[in-house]
């Protein structure tokens, strides 16, 4: 289960630089990046420039590739990339995302990689693909086996665990281009591996979303109707939002307690289990 890809590569692989790209889909390509660049203000601009060259490498090693969409390969990896740096990911970790499907989807090796972008990002690299090659009898088995293996990956460097993530992230973000059998299949996989793998890492704003996402593909009618009440009442919500919060504050100070309270406004997530 966790070892098909949730978004396949379209079209042949062609080596870097091998042919020139339509101006459609250059000019989403560029859109893609110019978004990554809006995040980066907390890097300096030796860090930038390592990101705009792995951009323009993974650009030229994607060449010809395309997402289920019809948008070109790169904006994927660039997406990934944007979702670690609102995260304040460091840049070695921001090129690992952008070049993170190389390996596995284009001629070059990770000894290219570790030559042109230092061995920590070919190791990171190396890492999220060894997880992308996990296979498994059966959902019980995935289950099990991927929570183990990936645990292993987190042990010698938590950045792979996080790039996969924010693979996944994107891949459900845009789930709509694939059949109905891959979304369930894709849905079930987020909610049962990796919004769980989120969860234990703290990364609670990734979780909430993997959890919304996959239940939203796995009960649109249920998430709709939900939804839609959520969004009834949000003055409501928000005001009983605030009474508990008071209480509870006021509760902790008579018992003298430091604190620092931290809430907000419940989502349509998963189904009850």
């Amino acid at each position: 289960m966790a070892a098909r890809s949730a978004a396949p590569v379209v079209a042949s692989k062609r080596p870097p630089g091998s042919e020139a790209v339509a101006p459609a889909h250059a000019d989403a390509a560029a859109a893609s990046f110019a978004a990554l660049t809006h995040k980066l203000d907390y890097l300096d601009e030796a860090d930038i420039r390592r990101i705009r060259e792995a951009y323009k490498y993974a650009d030229a090693a994607h060449l010809g590739q395309f997402r289920a969409s019809g948008e070109p390969y790169i904006t994927h990896p660039v997406a990934v990339a944007t979702v670690l740096a609102e995260l304040g990911l460091d840049v070695e970790t921001l090129v690992a995302a952008i070049l993170h499907d190389t390996i596995e989807d284009t001629p070059l090796t990770r000894e290219e990689l570790a030559a042109q972008f230092g061995e920590d990002v070919a190791l990171l690299v190396d890492g999220v693909t060894k997880l992308d090659k996990l296979k498994f009898r059966d959902r019980q088995e995935a289950a099990a086996e991927s929570f183990r293996k990936m645990l292993l990956a987190m042990s010698r460097d938590l950045r792979v665990i996080m790039i996969k993530l924010a693979d996944r992230l994107h891949n459900m973000r845009t789930l709509g281009a694939q059949s109905r059998e891959a979304r369930a299949r894709i849905a079930r996989e987020t909610l049962e591996i990796y919004a769980p793998i989120a969860q234990r890492l703290g990364m609670s704003l990734v979780k909430s979303e993997l959890q919304n996402l996959g239940f939203r593909a796995l009960h649109p009618w249920r998430h709709a109707i939900i939804e839609k009440h959520i969004r009834s009442q949000p003055v409501v919500r928000r005001e009983s939002m605030a009474q508990v919060e008071v209480q509870l504050s006021q509760g902790l100070a008579r018992e003298g307690l430091e604190h620092r309270l931290v809430s907000r406004i419940k989502t349509p997530l998963r189904p009850a289990r």
